[in-house]
């Protein structure tokens, strides 16, 4: 990020230590104002919702609410979950659920707090909490909505809706390739220190080409999530994000599970779909209506990572959405 961006939006780096976990993020804004606690996508990280912020501040939004982007375990500058055990997206409902209490928390009854770069300790006690989530975020922020719509004011999804399900017929098929992904993984963990490292080490042209072949994200916006995914050691990149975040989890929900767990939700919620993002949104968008009470949606020119490259487009439909 240039300095000129980061001096026009306040913006600094934060650190949750929270009771089992630490997380890292960035706050854009006042630190004094309602939180939008921005969730990002499955390998991004905080500065996926850098050109957001950026939106956000060029449409006023940042004088009456911050944006509260944080990295999840795994990702960006925070802390791995620890062991060599398989990874499951329901790990993350315990991440937010402590995030939230320390956010909302009373600040003489606060045990957990968030350590800015300039070594000052600050708690919030507005219990006004909005949940912007993209991808992975925004299936975390439905899920946990639907457990304790309380916690949230307003949600925002950007290619998300719900949790993601599957025929019950494929559990047995999924709980094995778990198991081989991860024998592999613990195989490959055996390594000698420079094998291992010649193998994890790569130009960053190289990550950014390969990022962008594979989801066909810009590679502006490809270099942007990478350099807080990587770090440099003697001239070459390597990966600090969890390796175990790319084996299949062990088990996914049923679709009667998911329906169970979304029906009925009373939180104001918005859909921001991509034209070209992921058609089994758009097709979801009936069953959507029967899981928020309240909630608007509309498709924009973009794709799966649609707050990056059309968002100014977004932060208006968000500005909307919550200054209403």
């Amino acid at each position: 990020m240039n300095e000129s961006v980061e001096k026009s939006q306040q913006v600094e780096e934060v650190d949750f230590q929270l009771a089992h976990i630490r997380l890292s993020g960035k706050r854009y804004g006042d630190k004094d104002k309602p939180i939008l606690l921005s969730l990002h996508g499955w390998l991004d990280n905080a500065d996926s919702f850098e050109p957001l912020a950026q939106a956000l501040m060029n449409q006023g939004v940042l004088k009456h609410y911050q944006l509260l982007a944080i990295d999840w375990p795994g990702h960006g500058k925070s802390q791995h979950r620890p062991g060599s055990s398989p990874l499951h997206w329901i790990d993350y409902l315990y991440d937010l659920d402590e995030l939230i209490n320390v956010l909302v928390s009373p600040p003489n009854t606060v045990k957990h707090a968030v350590k800015t770069t300039d070594n000052n300790i600050k708690q919030t006690s507005d219990n006004t909490i909005t949940i912007i989530g993209h991808s992975l975020g925004g299936i975390i922020a439905a899920a946990y909505n639907a457990c304790f719509p309380e916690k949230i004011v307003k949600l925002v999804l950007i290619e998300a809706l719900s949790p993601i399900f599957e025929k019950p017929s494929n559990a047995k098929n999924r709980l094995i390739n778990s198991f081989k992904q991860h024998h592999r993984f613990n195989e490959s963990k055996s390594k000698t220190d420079e094998t291992a490292n010649s193998e994890r080490t790569f130009t960053l042209e190289r990550a950014v080409n390969a990022r962008n072949q594979l989801t066909g994200l810009d590679k502006h916006w490809c270099e942007l999530i990478i350099k807080r995914n990587v770090d440099i050691k003697n001239q070459q990149f390597c990966w600090k994000s969890d390796p175990r975040l790319k084996l299949d989890s062990p088990y996914r929900l049923t679709f009667e599970q998911v329906d169970a767990l979304m029906t009925m939700s009373d939180t104001p919620c918005l859909l921001i779909l991509g034209e070209q993002g992921f058609k089994q949104l758009k097709l979801a968008i009936p069953q959507a209506k029967s899981w928020f009470s309240q909630i608007s949606h509309l498709q924009i020119p973009g794709d799966h990572h649609l707050h990056m490259g059309s968002a100014e487009i977004v932060a208006n439909k968000i500005r909307t959405f919550i200054l209403s």
